[in-house]
């Protein structure tokens, strides 16, 4: 995926003097009293903005906050807080501009100002085609660095770099394209996928675009208990799709005709009760009782998973195997990420990607033994489901130019 970089045109000096809008993602978590819970999006932003100004240009920020009615902007969908913080991380003054679609933005260079919530703005959503001239029209330079969005074609992310004199990728949005066109597009094989979950139906376009590239498929959670009813096993109250059972196979059969596998559990934690004090057991696969549940791989999967990861080039990770938030569910998980962790250091490329991916990765303590971590939970499924992202494609279009 070619596109053209930020990066790239502050080496130019093609970024001196220019009103640069930058697109990111500042739609950080907050509690009640509208603190911040969670910094990880804003600190990944700051790259970005520190760059443009490094390179002389007067920065403008644009991002949504939660889901706020077009048309309004109520205190608690304005970004008032979030400026103040990234203020203090990006080391320089931030203001914040309300009236920017009507007065415009006065700024100099060296100086960054905030855009109110975008998502205010009547035809955001929509992809307004006058909305998104009249972002374009703010500046010189757009930035698109909000992969988390990259997903929706809206006029802040789509519909302005359309009509932007230039437009290109900040570094968070550059390193998301180039990790996953190395996971996927580009992969060195074997190439294993991890894929986990509650419910095949939810992941089911993702399994089948996968199946078509990978060596090694390994599935966790309700989507293998689905699996495993797929190859005549029962399992119990375990969650699981019976529906499903014919697109698993499907799944098995296009596995099957290009020589990968798809290892299903061979033995499993079970237990009576989806708690983590009650008692449970570890079992061969045949043997979960009808009034068993499956709430995590035995650890002679655990064992055999972690040998198809021990010899992977490439590895792509999206779901935990088991419950791991339970104590007595998270072994397969945690033998997994150790796996994953070894063969990044022995020299696989490994991604993860997906909000309970992500928990997980931190939970194990593999965060920096981990390739690449997408910050884009949609955006990263759907690049796994095979589909074009709106925000990005235009950038590759503009690039072609």
């Amino acid at each position: 995926m070619q596109v053209q970089t930020l990066e790239s045109l502050a080496k130019q000096g093609a970024l001196a003097g220019k009103r640069v809008l930058i697109r990111s993602d500042l739609n950080a978590p907050r509690d009640e009293a509208g603190n911040i819970t969670d910094e990880t999006r804003l600190i990944a932003s700051v790259p970005a903005i520190r760059l443009a100004l490094d390179a002389g240009a007067a920065v403008m920020v644009m991002s949504h906050l939660g889901r706020p009615t077009e048309g309004e902007c109520r205190p608690e969908d304005s970004l008032a807080g979030i400026t103040v913080r990234m203020s203090e991380l990006v080391g320089v003054p931030i203001t914040l501009s309300r009236r920017y679609l009507e007065e415009g933005v006065q700024i100099k260079p060296g100086q960054v100002v905030m855009l109110e919530n975008c998502r205010c703005n009547k035809g955001e959503k929509k992809n307004n085609e006058e909305l998104a001239k009249a972002y374009a029209a703010l500046c010189d330079v757009y930035v698109n660095d909000a992969f988390g969005t990259a997903h929706r074609a809206q006029a802040s992310t789509e519909g302005v770099a359309r009509f932007a004199s230039v437009a290109c990728a900040g570094p968070l949005m550059a390193s998301e394209i180039e990790a996953l066109t190395k996971a996927v597009a580009q992969a060195e094989h074997p190439l294993v996928a991890i894929v986990g979950g509650s419910k095949v139906s939810t992941k089911l376009t993702i399994l089948n675009n996968l199946a078509q590239k990978v060596d090694q498929l390994i599935v966790g959670g309700g989507i293998a208990n689905t699996f495993l009813l797929a190859a005549g096993y029962k399992v119990g109250k375990s969650l699981a799709e019976p529906e499903l059972v014919d697109e698993c196979k499907k799944v098995l059969e296009t596995l099957k005709a290009k020589g990968a596998t798809l290892p299903l559990p061979v033995d499993v934690v079970a237990a009576k009760n989806f708690s983590p004090e009650g008692p449970y057991r570890t079992c061969a696969v045949e043997d979960v009782a009808d009034d068993e549940m499956i709430l995590d791989v035995g650890p002679k999967t655990a064992q055999i998973l972690a040998d198809y990861v021990s010899k992977a080039k490439t590895i792509v990770w999206n779901g935990p195997v088991g419950v791991f938030e339970m104590a007595p569910y998270a072994q397969g998980t945690a033998e997994l990420a150790k796996a994953i962790a070894q063969a990044t250091s022995d020299g696989a490329f490994s991604i993860a990607g997906g909000g309970d991916t992500v928990s997980a990765v931190s939970v194990f303590g593999v965060a920096d033994k981990v390739s690449y971590i997408s910050t884009g939970g949609g955006a990263f499924l759907e690049f796994l489901e095979g589909k074009s992202l709106p925000a990005i494609a235009v950038l590759q279009q503009r690039a072609a130019k």
